[in-house]
Formats: structure tokens, C-alpha cells, sequence
């Protein structure tokens, strides 16, 4: 079909199919660096296992440097219609120092900064709490040893310096990310003590005022991780309270709640309480596996809820999976397609028609509409998107992603 067609076609339904891709071009994904060497960062120290985090499989080709992770995602972002973000965690420095976690300072970022202005990308941040020493008891900003507790307060309040700082010089705020892997691998007998040693080392972390216009704090969540089965400290109910409490921004990752709640659910009842999101995209097969995620029913429901809520001038939107089974640069095209097609195809549906049938309690009519907009020609409309961008589809997208693994299989490992 031809892209007249299809949009004459969703002009029926009253749908307006520029309007949806001039939408589209302005929602940012920020790209998780993470992806790119599978959590392995840049320290140039041995650091722990602590946290729980680890990338499984082998395939050729993995990032060793920043200069080569910087050239995988400038590739990456030439495959992906539209301008977007990159989400760096702290071990990506950059530099020739070996600062300890709780030394580090902007100037180890600042070659990110430099490349970030010339891709014309913003830039999101994280601390890093765990593959390291003092994270080996899966226990940092909750740890009983106060020396622990303010070794990891310390790297969060300069992790917050540098963020802002990188959004200083950006001109777009740095989303700063919070997550913590601790917890308890047995059942604990005094959880309140954990958190409330939890919002003590926060309040301590977040004290420091930073301009809005460069800094947004968030804080997420998580069910339980390898290690920490029994209990987690930063429980989604710990950090909601928090987040209301304290005017930060919740993260909602969509690998770590139970595998039967739905996440897309979550968003406008917490958006009824909490001024911002973000939201960290995965695909959990087996809870937190942090598939590349598909565009499926999970994808395509959290971005029409983003939509239909009215909620994408309020999230930030990133990405978050790991995969060292296949191509990593791959991995990131395909990601951020997926999610770009789910938000394509939400702002291509008639909602004012099927909130007009809803609320009048015509349920036929909203099934009937809902299953026959899936057959309306959303690929075509995307087809098109990519095409305004110069970015390639189907098969051509195909021989430049395999082109590309080619070119870089022979890094060593």
C-alpha cells in the first residue's frame, strides 16, 4: 500500500497520520550504554560481583572501549529515525585515572559530554551500585556499617554533580537514576531498620540542591534480584511513598514486579500522585531476564496507556536489556524501533472515538474497534516515518545490521 492510501484510509476513522509522526518525532528514547558490553563499564579496576547484574552469552564483538562503544551506538542511532538520548551508567568513565566510586567527578565524563554535543544527544545518568567491593552483601545505601552506608552516599551525591553538570552543559536535563540492589537473600527479621537506614543514606544522597532545569532525580523499584530472594529493601511501595514524599520521579522498570502484573496498569494511578516518570523498557521472559523487547501486547499496552493518559509530556522513556547472544548493536536498533512502533501505532488509534464508546458503556462498539484497527496499515505509516529520516526498513535494515556485526566480530574479548 502506498502511504496516500494508508493515510486516506486512517482518515476515515478520523485519524491524522502527520500529525502522528510529527508526534512521534518528538518523543526521545534514552539508550542504555549498558547493552553495548554487557554491564562490564570502564573502571580499569577489578571490581566485585556485587548487585546481582550479569549479561549471559558470547557473541563476537563486544564494546572494550569507550571509543568503541561510542562508535556502536553512533552506528546504532544512524539506523533509528529521529534524535534521542543515551542512559550512562558511572563505571562508563572515560579516563585514565582509576577513581574509586566515591572520587569520581565530572571531568571523568566530560569526553562523553563532548561527543554527545557533537551527535546533538542529551545525556541520562545512573550511580552504580553494585559490581564492587563494598556491594559484595548486596547492601549499599541500607548497609548497617555506617562507613559502607557513607562510601555509597558519597559516590550518589557526586553521581548527582555530575548529572547536573552534563545537563548544564547540554541544555536538556539529566534524568539521574537511582537503584540500589539491596536486600536479603533469607527472610530478615527486621526489615524497618533496613528501611529506614534506606531513606536516611536517600535524603543524605539527595540533600545537595541542584537546578531542575539540569538535574531530574528518579527512583526505582524492584521485586527481588539474584541474591536478595527474601526480601528487597527499595520495594515499589517503599519508593512510591518515597517519590510522593520527596518530589522525585519514580521509575517504573518493566522487569521488576511480578511476571502477572501489568505495568502498562500502574501508570495512571501513579501519575495521579507523582509529577514525572520513568520508565525503563525491557521484556521480563523469565521476571527481570531483560530480553530485547518485542513489539507485543506489553509493549503496544504501555505505549497506548502513554498516550491515551496523556502522559508522554511527564515520562522519560528508556530502555533497559541486556543480551550478549546476539548482535548488541542490533539489539539496540531493534529495541528502539519496537518501542517507537508500539508509540507510532497508540497515536494512530481513534482514541476519542473508543473513550467516547467506553464512557457511554457501549462495550460492543469498543471491541469492534479495537480488533478491526488491527488491520489497518500502521507499517506503511511507518514505513513512511522512516523513510523522511533517511533511515532504512525491511531488508536493506537487515543487510546494515549484519553488515555492521561483520565489521566488528573480530574484537577480542
Amino acid at each position: 500500500m502506498s502511504y496516500q492510501s494508508a493515510k486516506d484510509a486512517f482518515a476515515e476513522w478520523g485519524v491524522d497520520t502527520e500529525a502522528a509522526m510529527e508526534a512521534l518525532a518528538r518523543i526521545p528514547i534514552s539508550v542504555h550504554c549498558w547493552q553495548g558490553d554487557d554491564v562490564v563499564g570502564f573502571e580499569g579496576q577489578s571490581g566485585a560481583s556485587g548487585g546481582g547484574i550479569q549479561a549471559t552469552g558470547n557473541h563476537p564483538g563486544r564494546a572494550r572501549t569507550p571509543d568503541e562503544l561510542r562508535a556502536d551506538l553512533e552506528f546504532a542511532y544512524s539506523m533509528i529515525p529521529g534524535k534521542h538520548r543515551l542512559n550512562l551508567h558511572a563505571f562508563y568513565m572515560d579516563t585514565e585515572e582509576t577513581p574509586d566510586r566515591d572520587e569520581i567527578e565530572y571531568r571523568h565524563f566530560a569526553p562523553w559530554v563532548d561527543w554527545a554535543r557533537e551527535q546533538g544527544i542529551g545525556l541520562d545518568f545512573n550511580p552504580t551500585f553494585f559490581a564492587h567491593a563494598k556491594a559484595d552483601d548486596n547492601l549499599t545505601l541500607s548497609h548497617p556499617d555506617k562507613g559502607v552506608r557513607e562510601f555509597w552516599i558519597e559516590h550518589g551525591k557526586r553521581s548527582r554533580e555530575i548529572a547536573a553538570k552534563m545537563g548544564k552543559e547540554l541544555g536538556t536535563a539529566a534524568v539521574n537514576n537511582i537503584w540500589v540492589p539491596d536486600g536479603s537473600k533469607d527472610i530478615p527479621v527486621d526489615r524497618m531498620a533496613a528501611r529506614q537506614r534506606l531513606e536516611a543514606s536517600l535524603d543524605q544522597m539527595l540533600a545537595p540542591a541542584h537546578d531542575a532545569a539540569h538535574l531530574r532525580d528518579a527512583v526505582e523499584s524492584k521485586l527481588f534480584g539474584i541474591g536478595v530472594e527474601a526480601m528487597t529493601v527499595g520495594s515499589h511501595e517503599f519508593y512510591l511513598g518515597y517519590a510522593i514524599r520527596k518530589g522525585t520521579l519514580l521509575c517504573l522498570d518493566m522487569g521488576h514486579f511480578h511476571p502477572t502484573e501489568n505495568i502498562a496498569d500502574k501508570l495512571s494511578s501513579v501519575a495521579l500522585s507523582v509529577d514525572e516518570l520513568l520508565l525503563h523498557v525491557s521484556r521480563p521472559m523469565r521476571w527481570d531476564s531483560d530480553h530485547v523487547i518485542l513489539l507485543d501486547d506489553a509493549i503496544r499496552g504501555m505505549a497506548q496507556e502513554l498516550v491515551f493518559a496523556d502522559l508522554l509530556g511527564r515520562t522519560h522513556i528508556g530502555l533497559d536489556f541486556f543480551d550478549a547472544t546476539i548482535s548488541r548493536t542490533a539489539a539496540w536498533v531493534i529495541g528502539v524501533r519496537n518501542m517507537q512502533k508500539a508509540l507510532l501505532e497508540a497515536l494512530l488509534i481513534p482514541q476519542a472515538r473508543l473513550k467516547e464508546a467506553e464512557a457511554a458503556l457501549d462495550f460492543t462498539t469498543r471491541f469492534m474497534l479495537t480488533e478491526e484497527l488491527k488491520d489497518m496499515p500502521f507499517s506503511t505509516v511507518w514505513a513512511e516515518f522512516c523513510a523522511r529520516n533517511e533511515r532504512p526498513c525491511g531488508k536493506r535494515l537487515i543487510d546494515e545490521l549484519a553488515g555492521y556485526q561483520a565489521r566488528v566480530a573480530d574484537r577480542g574479548m
